[in-house]
Parts: structure tokens; sequence; C-alpha cells
């Protein structure tokens, strides 16, 4: 059952900010935000953050989490129209969830620009904009989690600076990794070959080619296939976000599973030993590392085992608690 609360204008003072809806949703608060930042080449870009938290909470200082989805997906990953997710898990245990939704995904709408969109406008426009948004309406700065291509841009934003130690309090990456060869890809007519087929689309269909809910800008791809290209680098023109992760202090948990075959554990492994934080810990999880089932892509947040295991991890580490995971597996730099 829904009860709706009326609708009402939002402000801020960084840009325009509109709410688009206040619901309670069972046992949660959901306020759905739009933001309007103006701050890249398409002043179209519109973001939308949806806000959870515990119906009847006393207002306490609560911990700002921002979760940040990958390809093909939106907010729903994290949270279900059943009210089940690790972002809802996260506000019943008593933090300030918010799921963001890149420009084109889910409540965002696609901009004027929408086919040429690559993750290197994400970090370089979204993901600041998002974090002074948060930051002031939390009055703390945030925490940030995110799934494959969400964490492969919140490694691209710290890398070129984009977000910095002022915006981000630590991040927790989940089978991200930009390190896995694609051989063709480093022989250039077949390289050459491939990009000349995808300018013929708009998109990349995730429904059609059954790998999530929603579409991906054309321009991701074509991203991709410069990044994993001969003398190819994880980058943009104006900036190397590889070397830039070497300078990286903020706090990282990076997360990965056994039997993810899009994104191995060794390619995640590289992408952790990059970042120059001292205080980092890898977790591998599988039955040979004590857990209860070799996880997948998709199973590390989204599964009952997920629940039982990773969810409570992740507060866990939200809290600054030490995690309970092998020794083997942490590592102090």
């Amino acid at each position: 059952m829904q009860d709706k609360i009326p609708y009402m204008q939002s402000s801020s003072k960084l840009f325009p900010v509109a709410l688009l809806s206040a619901e309670l949703r069972g046992d949660l608060t959901e306020d759905i935000y739009r933001l309007k930042p103006g701050n890249s080449p398409d002043p179209s870009v519109e973001l939308a953050l949806t806000r959870l938290g515990q119906a009847g909470a006393t207002e306490t200082a609560r911990i700002p989490v921002i979760l940040l989805h990958g390809s093909f997906s939106n907010r729903r990953f994290w949270y279900s129209t059943k009210g089940i997710g690790l972002g809802a898990y996260l506000a019943r245990a008593g933090f300030d969830v918010w799921l963001a939704e890149i420009r084109g995904h889910g409540l965002s709408p696609r901009n004027k620009r929408y086919r040429f969109n690559t993750v290197a406008d994400y970090a370089r426009y979204d993901l600041p904009a998002i974090a002074d948004f948060v930051a002031e309406k939390s009055g703390q700065i945030p925490h940030w989690i995110g799934h494959s291509m969400g964490g492969i841009t919140l490694a691209a934003a710290v890398g070129g600076k984009y977000l910095t130690a002022q915006q981000v309090s630590s991040l927790a990456l989940f089978g991200s990794q930009v390190s896995r060869t694609y051989w063709p890809l480093k022989v250039p007519p077949l390289a050459w070959t491939g990009k000349a087929l995808l300018k013929r689309f708009e998109v990349i269909s995730g429904p059609r080619l059954e790998r999530g809910p929603e579409d991906e800008p054309i321009g991701v791809g074509i991203e991709g296939l410069r990044w994993h290209g001969l003398f190819g680098r994880f980058g943009d023109q104006q900036s190397d976000w590889w070397a830039g992760l070497a300078e990286a202090q903020m706090p990282l948990l990076a997360v990965s599973a056994r039997a993810d075959k899009d994104d191995p554990a060794w390619a995640c492994r590289k992408l952790f030993e990059q970042f120059g934080a001292a205080e980092k810990t890898f977790v591998l999880l599988g039955r040979q590392e004590g857990y209860s089932d070799d996880y997948g892509h998709i199973e590390m947040l989204v599964s009952k085992a997920a629940m039982a295991e990773v969810w409570p991890m992740v507060a866990s580490w939200l809290h600054g608690q030490q995690l309970d995971v092998p020794v083997v597996q942490r590592q102090a730099v």
C-alpha cells in the first residue's frame, strides 16, 4: 500500500532541482529528485536521484551513501518494486541512501546528445553534480558504491580527479575492471570495422541482447573500443585515469565473484591494486574463500546468498568496521 505525500518544489543553491515525488513505500520513504546541473556541453542533461529512508525514523545525522548502477540498468538494481535490494536494506539499517541514475537511464530523461554520451561525460560532469547535491542535502561527504560499469565510472571520476576526497568518503566497487583483453580489438582493421558498424546505430539494446532493461548510447560502445584497442588506455584525450588512480587516497573496498565470467577476479584485482589508497580491502566471493556459493556478476548483489553474506558486509564497511573476511584477502598498503 502506498500513501502519497503532496508534490513539493525543492530548492538548491547549486542548480535547479525539482522534487518530483515524495511517497511512503511500506516502511520506507522514497523521494525522487531531478537535477539540472547545466555543467556539461549538453545543457539538456537532467539526472534523477531517488532518496530512501526509514518511515517514522527519528531525525538523526544518517551516513549518506550513493549507489550507482551498471550498464543496461537503473535504480531497480538496488531497490525493486517490492522494496527489496541493497538500497532498501541500507535504508532500513539507518543509512541515508541515494540511488543515482545516469543520464538517459531510468527516470533520467534522454538528453539531446544521448547518442554520444560516454563514461567520460558521466565521470566529468554527472557524478560531481550528484556528489555536491547529496552533500548539500545531508551535510556530509557521501560514500559511493558502484556495480560493474557504475564502478568503472567511479574509477574514471577519481582517476581523472573529477571526484575528490572532498566528495568521496569511501568507494566500494563490485565486479568492476578495465583490464580484460579483447584480442580482436588489438587488430586495427577489426577495430575499425567494429567502430564503423557501431556508428550505424543509435543505441546498444539491452533488452534485445538480454543484457538488462535499459539501452546504452552508442558513444559508450565506441569509447570501450578505444580503451581496449591497440595502444588504448583507460582515460580520455585530456586525462589518463589509470595513472591518476595511483594518487587516490580514499578508502576502497573492491569485491569480485569467483563465477563472474564478464569481469574476472584477476582483472578486478588489477584495478584494485592500481588505487594508491592506504586503506583498501579486496574480497573474492566464492566457496573456496568460505562463502556459501561461487557468486556471479549479478548474484554478488542480487541473490538470497548476497542478502545474508554481502549486504551485512557492505553495512559494516560503511560503518568503518573491520570486515570479517579471510586474512589473505585483506590488504593494507
